[in-house]
């Protein structure tokens, strides 16, 4: 009997463990808006050559602003869903 109750208690960790890794690896629902440029159903980095950066996020996620290209080095800014923000120095935005 504790054989069975070890590997059912076994399972149901993992059947956990895979919904929630399989949850976060998805994509923001939404549109995300780059320097005029949409978005939809953003995930990952999304570099500018422009300034100053305009971001309007219109998704479930939130945004992070970075000042390089690569959405490397220091983050400038945090666009919450449903806000809007513009950086003067914004390199790239990154998004779940």
């Amino acid at each position: 009997m504790r054989r069975v109750l070890t590997a059912f208690g076994t399972l149901a960790a993992a059947a956990m463990l895979s919904v929630s890794v399989t949850q976060s690896a998805s994509a923001a629902q939404g549109d995300l808006v780059v320097n005029g440029t949409v978005y939809s159903d953003p995930s990952g980095c999304y570099p500018s050559d422009r300034w100053p950066l305009s971001v309007e996020n219109y998704t479930n996620e939130p945004a992070l602003i970075f000042g390089s290209a690569d959405c490397s080095g220091p983050i400038l800014g945090f666009v919450t869903p449903g806000s809007s923000q513009v950086s003067e120095f914004g390199g790239s935005v990154f998004i779940r």
